[in-house]
């Protein structure tokens, strides 16, 4: 656990002011009954009844209500919210209208009509939800909550569908505002990204203060409707040369460089804040902004790359390990895991008749890889060294995601290549915590960006599925032994 006190409250002390502030507003809607039902008040706003103050008023008053309810309270809320959808008479009338439309001016009318009819009423009462306080707040979150119940409650997807439609207008990448963060922001804001950090977890305020130093960044996308909350944030460390191994980036008794004498820069930890945007992405956006930032305010930085997790590494070796993958030990390197293997049980010992079948050299790769502290023998590590750096590269560049060959079939190497980014180095022991040794064999990688060939390198990706990449990787993937 982090030795970071964490004020759990924070989140819900602020919900608390806002929803005081809501049910103020609450209490000026003029005409209510008691006896209101949420779908009655929903209409209510749907009518305009009072005008614009009231009609933001009545939104306050049915925000107060959801945020007031329990668990099932709140899925009948989002119900009631669903069900206000297009008349499918009015559509179908409106498209009828289309068809027999004649002439440009009819039919742009025509085709308004269309389209007015087709938006369903729910849609002006999630945007009216936008004119409260912390408007704008609440509907990311209620666009989180529709996402965790939408295996469950399938009813909710078109509701869910057009949250995120509004989202994405609303957080287009022209409204957000780039920011610096240092150990001088506001002290709830350092908490949130304790809070929000899933990359490399910070471990304590001296650990987020190393994060913060002169020769680290750290940059977020705000929304200017959410001022305290980041939307997404880079961390960056001013280098010389290529980082290959994140504990030794992040070490707190390491001496702060100056950063005048860097000439490179390692965005290291790259996190997602608001669940509710998933599926809008701005990320790409954020690494590009702040590339051309650094370029303006540190004019001796000419590198920019990453040192990125392989989420996926460790899962598919094991599915390749299990179908005898061929191509995973050359012969050498088959008789030196030979030699450093203790005798496999399951073969006879010395003296008894030889089974028809022994130990082939993946099926010893195997049994070593499940040994624990396997990383920490020195000559088995040496071993295993080219075997695993060719195995990564051949994932890297070679594997796909199921059902498009052109997507990269890793979730972080697929985010930095459609970003226009080239595979530069796979870094053997490059995450030797329990997480990285679990999902990748602790293996790393840096991603390269280069501001001159950005664009060609997304263009290739998203074109034609090429993945740009090092000639040394090129050749550790090809079955080669690399730089």
């Amino acid at each position: 656990m982090s030795d970071i006190a964490i004020d759990t409250g924070l989140l819900d002390r602020a919900w608390r002011r806002v929803t005081t502030l809501w049910r103020d507003m609450a209490d000026r809607v003029v005409g209510a009954e008691e006896a209101e039902t949420v779908a009655d008040q929903m209409r209510a706003c749907l009518d305009g009844r009072g005008g614009e103050v009231s009609a933001r008023n009545r939104a306050a008053k049915l925000a107060q209500a959801y945020m007031a309810a329990d668990a099932a309270g709140r899925v009948e809320f989002l119900r009631s919210l669903a069900s206000f959808d297009s008349d499918t008479a009015a559509v179908r009338k409106a498209a009828e209208a289309l068809a027999q439309a004649s002439g440009p001016q009819e039919e742009a009318a025509a085709k308004g009509k269309l389209k007015r009819a087709l938006e369903p009423p729910r849609v002006r009462l999630l945007t009216q939800f936008t004119t409260i306080p912390d408007g704008m707040k609440f509907l990311v979150d209620l666009r989180t909550e529709l996402l965790r119940l939408a295996p469950a409650e399938g009813d909710l997807a078109p509701l869910e569908g057009d949250l995120k439609g509004l989202l994405a207008a609303f957080f287009d990448v022209g409204f957000l505002e780039l920011k610096r963060i240092d150990w001088n922001s506001p002290a709830a804001l350092l908490e949130k990204l304790v809070q929000y950090e899933a990359v490399h977890r910070i471990r304590g305020w001296r650990d987020l203060k190393n994060r913060l130093e002169s020769d680290r960044r750290c940059y977020a996308f705000f929304h200017p409707r959410m001022p305290d909350e980041p939307l997404i944030f880079v961390e960056v460390a001013l280098t010389k040369g290529l980082a290959d191994n994140v504990q030794r980036l992040l070490d707190e008794k390491a001496p702060v460089l100056d950063p005048a004498e860097a000439d490179t820069a390692i965005f290291y930890s790259i996190n997602n804040c608001q669940r509710g945007l998933d599926g809008i992405s701005f990320g790409n956006f954020l690494i590009k902004r702040v590339v051309a930032l650094m370029q303006v305010e540190q004019r001796n930085i000419r590198h920019f790359s990453t040192l990125s997790p392989i989420p996926g590494f460790t899962r598919w070796l094991t599915g390749q390990l299990a179908a005898g993958d061929a191509l995973l030990v050359e012969a050498e390197e088959a008789a030196a895991l030979r030699l450093l293997a203790p005798a496999n049980p399951a073969l006879p010992a010395p003296g008894e008749p030889v089974a028809a079948t022994e130990e082939t050299p993946v099926q010893t790769l195997s049994r070593l890889l499940a040994r624990r502290g396997w990383l920490r023998e020195e000559a088995l590590a040496r071993a295993m060294e080219p075997i695993m750096l060719r195995a990564c590269a051949r994932y890297l560049l070679n594997e796909s995601a199921k059902g498009n060959a052109r997507r990269a079939r890793d979730p972080v190497g697929h985010f930095h290549l459609s970003n226009g980014a080239r595979v530069e180095r796979v870094n053997w022991k490059g995450d030797t915590s329990e997480k990285g040794v679990k999902e990748s064999y602790a293996l790393m990688v840096n991603y390269l960006y280069d501001p001159a060939r950005i664009e060609e390198y997304h263009e290739d990706y998203a074109g034609e599925g090429k993945r740009a990449a090092a000639s040394a990787i090129r050749k550790l993937a090809r079955g080669g032994k690399g730089a």
